[in-house]
């Protein structure tokens, strides 16, 4: 599948829930109201869109949320997930903390991979990032993944005078586990006004004056934007997701879809497809297929983060779109 630009479009975020059990000042507010529940897709309607995308040439799908693991039966769902022929991966996200009690079925399940968000080690900037005083169940959780071989990714975002020094003891979870870690420049349509996130060029420079030896890893670790770095002292390697500073439209190979059923082209527009109105109202495979081939084409050139005016006007917060 291509777009008018000719991008390959092979990847594709599906969020099966809004809800989360956390409440991160820079995605979802206290006070956001919850989709409601026949709004959300049934299962068996994001499988049936899974299968279509499917063979229209699309093979890796991440599952996000909200926080997946807060709806039932997830599980179950990444199982049917990877037996969609054509699907080659299937990853999740989670921030770790309902992880625990799933690690063996996960492992038995074997996902391409699990992303966990951590933005702290220090329970105190946990709390407040979070809302939640839940930092002992998301290390233990993380650390029965990674004992049980799943492959795991930390994912932090760091911002100015909160999490920012931590940058540094989070890298070094790579030297002791065998775990990439990545970091992410904080979005301007996140829910958290008045927070600064640190730049991509900014994390680079502080890792490499620990790590002189870090180079470029050009081998592929993953189906997203993010670039790898590695160095002698590290198990796993560095990620950096620098979407705002230094933007890869030109190569983006990505759809959203979130648990409305709305097809996001891009993260940063709103121009999309309801393709949960036409699930519903009886609509072939074949109509579905004709009208994602159409919005896929018109897929926004590139992201407008550094011209926005209003980053929030019109744009979900992440949790309601599954990042």
């Amino acid at each position: 599948m291509r777009d008018a630009l000719d991008r390959r479009i092979d990847y594709m975020r599906v969020s099966i829930t809004d809800r989360c059990n956390l409440r991160c000042k820079y995605c979802m507010p206290e006070d956001l109201p919850g989709i409601s529940h026949n709004d959300i897709l049934r299962y068996e309607e994001i499988l049936r869109l899974c299968a279509i995308f499917a063979r229209m040439g699309i093979e890796n799908i991440k599952v996000t949320g909200g926080e997946p693991l807060v709806r039932k039966g997830c599980v179950g769902f990444i199982r049917e997930l990877k037996e969609i022929p054509g699907i080659k991966h299937v990853t999740m996200t989670t921030n770790a903390v309902l992880l625990e009690p799933y690690v063996e079925a996960l492992a038995q399940l074997k996902p391409d991979g699990i992303n966990v968000s951590l933005d702290s080690l220090n329970p105190d900037i946990y709390r407040q990032i979070t809302g939640r005083d839940e930092l002992n169940k998301a290390l233990r959780s993380l650390n029965a993944a990674i004992g049980a071989g799943l492959h795991v990714k930390i994912n932090c975002v760091p911002i100015e005078g909160l999490n920012d020094n931590e940058i540094l003891p989070i890298t070094k979870l790579a030297e002791t586990s065998l775990v990439d870690v990545r970091f992410i420049e904080l979005m301007p349509s996140d829910a958290g006004g008045g927070y600064k996130g640190v730049s991509g060029r900014k994390i680079l420079t502080l890792l490499s004056s620990e790590y002189p030896d870090l180079e470029p890893d050009l081998t592929r670790h993953g189906f997203g934007p993010a670039r790898y770095f590695r160095s002698c002292r590290l198990n796993g390697m560095i990620g950096l997701i620098d979407a705002v500073s230094n933007h890869f439209c030109s190569n983006c190979n990505r759809l959203r879809l979130t648990s409305e059923g709305y097809l996001k082209l891009c993260l940063f527009h709103d121009i999309g497809l309801d393709l949960r109105t036409m699930l519903r109202s009886n609509a072939r495979d074949s109509d579905i297929e004709a009208a994602i081939e159409n919005a896929v084409y018109s897929k926004p050139e590139r992201h407008m983060i550094d011209s926005r005016a209003d980053p929030d006007s019109g744009i979900k917060k992440m949790s309601q779109i599954g990042g």
